[in-house]
Order: C-alpha cells, then sequence, then structure tokens
C-alpha cells in the first residue's frame, strides 16, 4: 500500500484523494477502495501537512473523518479551513466527512456540515458505489460552474 501512497506528484488528469483519517482501520478499509477506483493517494498525517496539501494540489476527493487527531466537528481544523475557502476553490473538492454521528448521504447535514457527503463508518465496506454515485452527481451539479470558471480565466 506505502508505494500507491507515496506517488506526492500527480500528472494532468488524474483522479486524485486526500485521506484525513487517522483512525488506522478505518484508513484500512478507505485507502485500498480508493486505489481500486483509480485514485492516486495522499494521506494527510497531521493539520499543518493537510492545510499544506490542500493548498498545493487540488484533489478531486477529500475525505475527512469527524474526529481527526481528536477533534470534533466544531473543532475539526481541515473542516474549518475547507469552509473558508473561495466559493469555486471550495466546489474544485468532493468533500466527504466520515461521521460516527450522522448517516450516510444525510443530504440535510452534509449541507449544515459543509460537506457534499456524509458516510457513516458502519458503511465503509461499501465506499466505492456511495462515492461513485455522489461525485457523477457533483460533476454533473458543478459541471457548467467549471465551464465557465475556464472560460472567464482565459480571457
Amino acid at each position: 500500500m506505502s508505494q500507491d501512497l507515496d506517488n506526492s506528484f500527480f500528472d494532468t488528469g488524474d483522479n486524485t484523494a486526500l485521506v484525513c483519517i487517522d483512525h488506522q482501520q478505518y484508513q484500512k478499509l478507505v485507502v485500498p477502495q480508493l486505489i481500486d477506483m483509480t485514485y492516486k493517494v495522499h494521506l494527510g498525517l497531521f493539520e499543518e501537512d493537510v492545510l499544506l496539501k490542500l493548498k498545493t494540489y487540488s484533489y478531486n476527493v477529500v475525505i475527512v473523518y469527524e474526529s481527526f487527531k481528536g477533534s470534533t466537528l466544531q473543532t475539526n481544523p481541515i473542516l474549518a479551513d475547507m469552509v473558508h475557502r473561495a466559493g469555486a476553490h471550495r466546489r474544485q473538492h468532493f468533500v466527504v466527512l466520515l461521521s460516527q454521528r450522522y448517516a450516510t448521504n444525510d443530504a440535510m447535514s452534509a449541507f449544515v456540515e459543509s460537506v457534499d457527503q456524509i458516510v457513516n463508518v458502519a458503511d465503509l465496506a461499501n465506499l466505492k458505489p456511495v462515492l461513485r454515485r455522489g461525485v457523477a452527481q457533483h460533476r454533473e451539479l458543478y459541471q457548467p460552474l467549471h465551464e465557465t470558471t475556464k472560460i472567464v480565466q482565459q480571457l
């Protein structure tokens, strides 16, 4: 697994994911499924590392464990950083909250927590189909925004 995770550089067109899960059992369930879905995976091991990676790379998927490094939803530094990003930059990432509290695909709670999707830890074995559906819906919803942003940047 470490050889797939050690790729620090991405090529244009790569599917990329940042996994901010410090719970090893959850990490062992998530990472192989992402790799199986052809994502190149970076692990966020501590707050400063994650924030630097988010500034450096535009990840397709960012998965954040609600209790990352002992935080709560209210004190989670990664979620706080994502909320304070500019809208267009924030929408480049598909943010998944890995939760013990909320049900998988709870849209209202996802809205309240400013994430795109929620996956309950009890459903980690089914992450692939849940994530595929969520990412597809996200792409469909934000495709016009991303196309317009590209056009405006070319002017």
